[in-house]
């Protein structure tokens, strides 16, 4: 979830890969749980957590952020019969909701051109852990934690490409196990300063609430997830007051190909008004699909930027891959 400026980039696609069910959800006991993941993690997730930390020695932070996040995964789970159970169909509108009562791991890489007065590349994949909890009979917590990497072309002449940590951000949504017609779910939205570097990140605590909705008629799953965060006693500078908009619009097809379009418009108060705003606007394609027992979910998107601060170019791309651990 967008929270910092444009020097800041890594929030950027918070909502996409997301997924709900309207009926009443159960979860089962913490040791069918734990054992749902670590397949999936020991084959494909470890290798790419290890080799993010080794690209990134110099940067503790990562490393350690990197090193507890495999190791919450590898203490997940390792049946995947309901996943094998499921239908293409069924997994894509579970993909496509903020709030499902599912685990999964989304690595969604986003790629601006044209960034900076240098006109280099910017990119960022953010790994994003989606945790859900019964809190009661009635009640789920589903928490999302986007954890940015991020590497960012010379601002100036003379300077270097930066690498390493962004700002984390961790929103969890309070939603009903039970909806009608409408899905909703509400809840806080904090930033952690674990920035690397004041290119990468705002180093600021932040907080701030987030609210989602949406509904599934038919083939389609239509929603919006809004937030505003707020600095906590920022020092001069780094103040944040920052809103992120994200619409979702998702056509299901058979087979498990959907169309998706799922921009993220962005306001920094901070800012001066001309630089205020960005607005993408496009949209892509996705796939679920399968590697053995793991179900997959792949998206390709390019978005054009009909408003933006001067920093920013006018295209983007993003690309994801979602890990999924259906109950």
């Amino acid at each position: 979830m967008d929270v910092c400026g444009p020097d800041c980039p890594q929030m950027t696609g918070i909502a996409t890969g997301f997924n709900l069910t309207c009926e009443r959800e159960s979860f089962p006991p913490a040791s069918q749980r734990r054992n749902l993941i670590e397949p999936a993690y020991s084959a494909a997730i470890q290798p790419l957590i290890v080799g993010i930390i080794n690209l990134h020695t110099n940067s503790h932070k990562l490393s350690t952020t990197l090193l507890l996040l495999g190791s919450v995964f590898a203490s997940a789970s390792t049946s995947f019969a309901q996943t094998a159970e499921m239908s293409e169909e069924d997994l894509a509108k579970k993909a496509q909701n903020p709030i499902s009562s599912m685990v999964s791991l989304p690595l969604q890489n986003n790629t601006d051109f044209d960034f900076g007065p240098e006109e280099g590349t910017l990119n960022t994949l953010n790994v994003q852990p989606v945790w859900p909890f019964a809190i009661s009979d009635d009640w789920n917590f589903v928490t999302r934690t986007i954890l940015p990497i991020v590497s960012q072309p010379a601002l100036a002449p003379g300077q270097g490409r930066e690498n390493g940590l962004g700002d984390i951000n961790f929103t969890g949504f309070f939603s009903p196990k039970e909806a009608g017609k409408w899905i909703w779910g509400v809840g806080p939205t904090v930033i952690l300063p674990t920035s690397t570097d004041d290119r990468l990140g705002k180093g600021e605590w932040g907080a701030g609430v987030s609210m989602v909705v949406l509904t599934m008629p038919g083939n389609w799953v239509v929603g919006s997830l809004f937030s505003n965060v707020w600095d906590v006693s920022a020092s001069t500078g780094n103040e944040i007051n920052f809103f992120t908009w994200q619409y979702f619009i998702n056509y299901n097809l058979p087979n498990g190909w959907y169309l998706t379009s799922s921009p993220v418009i962005t306001a920094d108060w901070e800012a001066d008004s001309k630089q205020r705003w960005t607005v993408p606007f496009g949209g892509g394609v996705g796939k679920i699909f399968r590697v053995g027992k793991q179900a997959l979910n792949a998206q390709v998107h390019a978005y054009y930027n009909v408003e933006k601060p001067d920093i920013k170019g006018d295209w983007g791309m993003r690309l994801q891959l979602q890990f999924m651990f259906p109950r």
